[in-house]
């Protein structure tokens, strides 16, 4: 976006675009991926998508326009906010934040056994034979 602005970057068909001509051009910004409306809030809800924009007046103050589209004219909708804490893995760490740790068949073994399950009480089922099984009242 051209601009810092937190919120939503709609991204419409080309032919959307085309179709909607003149009424919908002061309202789009060009970007690295392409032309997009920049929206404080967007509703999906029902055949339109509502689009919540800031907008000059005649006289030069701010004001909300709602724009409203039909959702087969929407390409994409991106969330611009600048939240650091969203996602699966931080390319840096603020103070406050942990890194997660690495899973999967290379991670390195597990520093600490697991505290999931205090340590001495039976589970049962765990490593319980079948007679051990058979003296369990039923689950229902």
């Amino acid at each position: 976006m051209t601009e810092h602005h937190a919120g939503y970057a709609v991204f419409l068909f080309d032919q959307a675009i085309e179709a909607l001509g003149e009424p919908v051009k002061p309202y789009l910004q060009d970007g690295p991926a392409g032309p997009h409306i920049a929206c404080d809030a967007v509703d999906t809800g029902g055949a339109f998508v509502e689009l919540t924009v800031r907008a000059r007046n005649r006289h030069g103050g701010d004001e909300q326009v709602h724009l409203m589209v039909p959702v087969q004219m929407v390409r994409m909708i991106v969330s611009s906010h600048s939240d650091t804490a969203f996602g699966f893995a931080a390319t840096h760490l603020e103070p406050g934040l942990t890194a997660l740790p690495v899973v999967g068949p290379t991670a390195p073994a597990p520093q600490a056994p697991s505290t999931a399950m205090p340590h001495g009480m039976a589970v049962p089922g765990a490593n319980a034979a079948a007679a051990d099984l058979a003296a369990l009242p039923p689950e229902g």
